[in-house]
């Protein structure tokens, strides 16, 4: 807690600015523009359209209370891309069936556990079609029981070729399914590189003690 993993991840779709440095996503500057030595901060709705291609998960789930699990898969698509209804719904039932949850179409939020609300997030997500997914902590909210088909389907997409940035505690999933492992603190990149390096084998002093108190 407090080490900034969130806020980095939040800076990405910049919804943190930030306040020193860049930040790009495939060549892109995220938040800016740039004439000559200066940066200019992009308007609202250009942050927005640049955010379509950037898919976020939440902790919390944050699916929309009034909306079935396949309405809530709908919507962006339907409201910033302008999809037909009939298009978005179709997509969005594949989508469920991706994470497991075809039979929950119509089920409101309230009538999903934790960890099938955060698979109909992840879907939620997907619908965009991004290019980049953000994952903060999605299992952190969840029963441990529950934990496990969450990250199967997070499983699936690394395995699909997606490319995403995660914030877990869960070490046995970053060692398995992660190109890149980073360890921060206080706001630092302490250590990074190959996860099962990293994890079998931390060189500093502070990822030797976190990792002591985890594993």
């Amino acid at each position: 807690s407090g080490s900034g993993k969130s806020t980095f991840l939040r800076c990405i779709n910049h919804l943190e600015k930030v306040n020193a440095g860049r930040l790009y996503v495939d060549g892109d500057l995220v938040g800016y523009r740039q004439q000559g030595d200066r940066l200019y901060e992009l308007r609202d709705r250009e942050v927005a359209l640049k955010r379509r291609d950037i898919g976020m998960v939440f902790q919390r789930f944050n699916l929309f209370p009034h909306l079935t699990a396949v309405e809530n898969v709908m919507e962006a698509p339907v409201q910033v891309k302008r999809q037909s209804k009939s298009a978005a719904r179709q997509r969005a039932q594949e989508l469920l069936e991706r994470v497991g949850l075809a039979d929950k179409a119509g089920n409101y939020p309230s009538q999903l556990s934790g960890g099938q609300q955060q698979r109909v997030a992840i879907a939620r997500a997907l619908a965009m079609d991004p290019k980049l997914m953000l994952f903060d902590e999605p299992t952190s909210a969840l029963d441990p029981e529950l934990v496990g088909d969450v990250l199967d389907v997070m499983r699936d997409l690394a395995e699909s070729g997606m490319t995403m940035v995660v914030v877990t505690h869960e070490m046995g999933f970053a060692r398995e399914v992660g190109d890149s492992l980073v360890f921060m603190d206080d706001g630092v990149v302490v250590e990074s590189g190959d996860p099962r390096e990293v994890l079998t084998n931390p060189q500093h002093e502070r990822t030797q003690s976190f990792l002591s108190k985890v594993l």
